[in-house]
């Protein structure tokens, strides 16, 4: 191998380029040394040569004025191909490696804090943990920070903020007290539940709870909390009990809202560069930032068994769009005929194609994630099939399959010909169901105040922004 091929192995240059750029000089050398710009520039520098007491004879020439030239623009090309590109490159891999980093951070901010508290556990203590929040429309969002919080500890209590501290802070909540009390209860990473619970706690407060139910820590989401210009969780920071744990990033209350109040909007159903779905409605559930991963799915799932032999197996299907109160108490009626759950969750284009309108406001991994976090849930069939089968049913071993009284106000289909098998086959049961609350009051009220949500989705979609402008300020990917 000659030295000319171990240089462009080794440098990633073709000595031919470099050849080419020598003869390319001797023919710039020649004809510029002659040019009058050269001879006018090499004057004015003899000029100043010579008042400072430069010599004749090292005075400069045409042609060194000309080959110094060449060899700046040389020596600058061959540090772009030999280091700029190898920079280029460099910050590439970098970026890319801080991707990677970022998809980990979540990760090791789950268990942070578990090493905090390694020590207690160690000695067997009982870890309590204590969260509150007003969890209006409580979403797989409010799920998620419920199960990083009981992991950080052994017990995990809730509280409920009041109707009366919510509306005294930030205006009235679209859901009621008791509303939002039986979806926390029905979350099966909380152990229990506290109603009545003030929106901003105060010092006072903070004791009564650490000494009543024996706390250790105080968890909120990364994300600022603050009243009128205070840090709701200021008391429990300054007793040492505070802790902080990572935000579920790409949904939020604002986020849902916003979905519905585009129901609303005549020109979002007509919008051309929209996804349209075959009736060329738009779905919302398309507009979704959340990224669900294989992870997040395993977590929600962990500790889901199979059914073992003997035990009656219940079967419920359904699009379970917007997970709320209602389908909570129906789900623990269908808990309560067996000892093993199964609810299947109708993929995205089966809601749509029924219900019509801009549903599922929730995409079907959403949608999933919902289900999974109710505690009186076994198993979940992904996408499950419209039709019930008797393949379906054998391969699960179904034995009761289960469907409430109350249809949902936006469903118009009829469920004769889904069922038909289960009803031949005396397996089918029409629970009535525990609650008359549906998809449809949700979207009446917000319908009922559009005005004041719209301005009031303006102003936390802002701090939203912000809090995560702030967050990534520092990434640079470029």
């Amino acid at each position: 191998m000659d030295d000319s091929t171990l240089f462009a192995r080794y440098t990633g240059i073709n000595t031919s380029l470099i050849a080419h750029i020598v003869i390319s000089s001797d023919n710039i050398l020649e004809s510029c040394s002659g040019s009058r710009i050269a001879s006018l520039a090499v004057s004015m520098i003899n000029s100043y040569l010579t008042v400072y007491g430069v010599p004749d004879k090292s005075l400069l020439t045409n042609d060194e004025f000309v080959l110094a030239g060449i060899t700046i623009v040389i020596t600058l090309v061959l540090y772009y191909f030999l280091m700029g590109k190898g920079h280029v490159k460099k910050r590439r891999r970098l970026a890319a490696d801080l991707k990677i980093a970022q998809e980990k951070v979540h990760f090791l901010e789950d268990r942070l804090m578990l090493f905090q508290v390694n020590d207690e556990e160690k000695k067997g203590g009982d870890i309590r943990i204590f969260m509150d929040g007003a969890f209006d429309m409580m979403h797989y969002g409010h799920m998620n920070a419920f199960r990083l919080a009981r992991s950080l500890g052994t017990h995990l209590i809730v509280g409920v903020n009041s109707d009366k501290s919510i509306t005294q802070c930030k205006g009235p909540p679209l859901m009621n007290d008791d509303e939002r009390l039986s979806m926390v209860k029905g979350c099966r990473f909380v152990d229990e539940a506290l109603p009545e619970c003030p929106y901003v706690m105060n010092a006072e407060y903070l004791d009564y709870i650490i000494k009543e139910h024996k706390i250790d820590y105080v968890i909120h989401g990364d994300d600022p909390c603050i009243v009128d210009g205070k840090d709701v969780y200021e008391a429990a920071k300054n007793a040492g009990k505070y802790q902080s744990i990572p935000r579920t990033e790409g949904v939020s209350t604002t986020d849902i809202v916003g979905r519905m109040l585009l129901m609303n909007k005549d020109h979002h159903y007509n919008s051309s560069s929209a996804n349209k779905s075959l009736d060329g409605n738009t779905l919302l559930c398309e507009q979704s930032k959340f990224l669900t991963t294989s992870r997040m799915l395993r977590l929600f799932s962990a500790g889901m068994k199979s059914p073992k032999s003997g035990m009656k197996v219940i079967y419920i299907d359904g699009a379970w769009d917007m997970f709320h109160c209602g389908h909570i108490a129906i789900l623990e009626a269908a808990k309560k005929r067996g000892d093993y759950l199964i609810v299947g969750i109708h993929g995205d284009a089966v809601v749509n194609r029924e219900r019509g309108y801009n549903l599922p406001l929730m995409n079907l991994h959403e949608r999933v994630l919902s289900v999974l976090g109710c505690k009186f849930v076994d198993d979940v069939l992904i996408d499950a099939p419209q039709l019930i089968t008797p393949q379906m049913v054998q391969s699960l071993n179904i034995n009761e399959i289960v469907h409430g009284s109350k249809e949902d106000d936006l469903a118009d289909c009829t469920h004769e010909e889904r069922y038909k098998y289960a009803k031949s086959a005396g397996i089918y049961v029409q629970l009535e169901s525990p609650s008359k609350f549906s998809l449809a009051n949700i979207i009446s009220r917000i319908r009922q105040n559009q005005a004041k949500f719209e301005a009031k989705i303006a102003r936390k979609k802002q701090a939203e922004d912000e809090f995560y402008k702030e967050k990534y300020n520092q990434v640079d990917t470029e």
